[in-house]
């Protein structure tokens, strides 16, 4: 983009220009009165004497003389004294007026920082939309509008890229299945084919739990659920470990549960119960066999709180800072997860205006705490 007319350079140059020539009008004006206002006639005592000869003459002219030094002299101590004066009461005018019209131009700044700080990858279709003179300052507003469009387009795109091949890719995997089924189905197959057809469904279903995983990262990820409703994270909760039952009872956990039932929030039932959902397999999944789980909520007025902890190794921080981002699992382990859960935990907290904190505990094991804004009506009112 070219340059345009009315920049605001110019603008900074006249209006400090215009400040400096002021203050300098106004030192100069005000030294002048302050000079001229202390200025007397000075008149010699007694005027000049009636004597003749030539040394009561010099004396008289010496006298005089060193009368019209003193009065310089004066002058010249009050011209420097206003002259600082001036110069000290400018100066502090010249600050304040300054900073005035600096916030003033500024402004429009201000402005374009605060909306740009206040859109988020949910809010990309946000603009500025600054409106003005055409000048540098709308140029910076367009330029990040335009950068906020290329984004919004980009994120829209790879969202709907990972939807559109997770759906794609579960055609081919259930034409997998068939074909498995297909083989074993015929009358004594072999030994060795049925081994292959077990471990290929165990990986076909682990490519099928990945996908689901994506399809419902993509969901989360693009923006605030449709189909929000009052939820009850308790039963989710209850739903979550009795799915689980037969997993705690072979690891042989302990498990405590404390969610009260206000413990509500609004939101995407489906989403939520994935939240709660993973949270719990994931406490299960990467527990040591004879551990402990302690689930507990907590809400008042503003907030939802959602808290499950478990013993275990203590771990490092800065690894499980990492959980949150898709893939990632501690020290590379392969438990059989698809390494989305405490991502698509992350990413459904932030699509409800929730966040998701990771705490490696100092006793040992991981602090999972989901907050969510709490519901307004309690659940079934």
């Amino acid at each position: 983009m070219g340059q345009r007319g009315g920049t605001v350079g110019a603008r900074f140059t006249i209006l400090y220009a215009g400040v400096f020539l002021l203050s300098g009008v106004g030192l100069l004006g005000l030294a002048f009165l302050l000079s001229g206002g202390g200025v007397s006639d000075v008149v010699p005592a007694g005027g000049l004497p009636h004597q003749g000869g030539v040394t009561a003459a010099y004396q008289r002219i010496q006298e005089l003389e060193g009368q019209l030094a003193a009065v310089h002299a004066q002058q010249s101590r009050q011209l420097l004294v206003g002259s600082l004066l001036a110069l000290v009461v400018m100066a502090v005018v010249s600050l304040l007026l300054g900073r005035v019209l600096a916030r003033r131009v500024l402004r429009p700044l201000r402005l374009i920082a605060a909306a740009t700080r206040s859109i988020s990858a949910d809010s990309l279709h946000r603009r500025l939309a600054v409106a003005g003179p055409a000048d540098e300052v709308k140029d910076l507003a367009d330029t990040i509008d335009e950068l906020l469009g290329r984004l919004d387009a980009s994120f829209t795109a790879q969202r709907r890229f990972v939807a559109n091949a997770s759906h794609e890719l579960r055609t081919p995997l259930a034409t997998m299945r068939a074909s498995l089924d297909v083989a074993v189905a015929k009358p004594d197959p072999a030994a060795s084919t049925v081994a292959l057809a077990a471990r290929l469904r165990r990986q076909l279903d682990r490519l099928d739990h990945l996908l689901d995983g994506f399809l419902v990262l993509a969901r989360a990820q693009h923006g605030a659920p449709a189909d929000a409703a009052p939820v009850d994270l308790g039963d989710l909760v209850d739903i979550a470990l009795r799915g689980r039952s037969a997993d705690v009872r072979r690891k042989g956990l302990s498990v405590t549960v404390d969610v009260p039932p206000a413990t509500t929030t609004v939101g995407s039932p489906a989403l939520l119960a994935r939240l709660v959902g993973n949270v719990v397999d994931n406490a299960v999944t990467h527990n040591e066999d004879g551990g402990w789980i302690g689930i507990t909520g907590s809400a008042d007025a503003q907030e939802t709180a959602l808290i499950v902890e478990t013993g275990g190794a203590v771990l490092d921080q800065r690894q499980v800072d990492r959980l949150v981002q898709p893939f990632e699992r501690l020290g590379g382990e392969r438990t059989g997860s698809s390494g989305l859960g405490l991502s698509i935990v992350a990413a459904v907290a932030a699509a409800h205006g929730g966040r998701l904190a990771l705490l490696a505990r100092p006793a040992g094991g991981l602090r999972v705490s989901i907050t969510l804004p709490a519901a307004k009506v309690p659940v079934g009112a």
